[in-house]
């Protein structure tokens, strides 16, 4: 099975990318980035360029941060090279 990222055509993305930036937008990219078993297990918002995502524990923290390259490139191929220059993973607070 494609990531979503692969398997949406050109078109759409392009059309996400010229709408403005909101917490849904963030939301949805975040989802189609990292899936929906990782998206139940965190949550992404945009501060300035930085993609900060919290995660339920220490161990989903790492596992994103190994993966964050891949899921900086999938997060800019939908929100745009300009809207997010890092992530900042930390474990959510209970």
């Amino acid at each position: 099975m494609l990531p979503l990222t692969q398997a949406l055509p050109g078109a759409l993305v392009e059309l996400l990318r010229d709408t403005p930036l909101s917490p849904g937008k963030v939301t949805f990219a975040w989802r189609a980035a990292v899936g929906p078993a990782l998206e139940r297990v965190t949550s992404a918002r945009l501060e300035g360029r930085a993609l900060v995502v919290e995660a339920e524990s220490a161990q989903w923290a790492r596992e994103v941060s190994r993966s964050a390259g891949v899921i900086l490139t999938r997060v800019k191929t939908l929100l745009g090279t300009d809207a997010v220059g890092t992530i900042q993973v930390q474990v959510r607070k209970p």
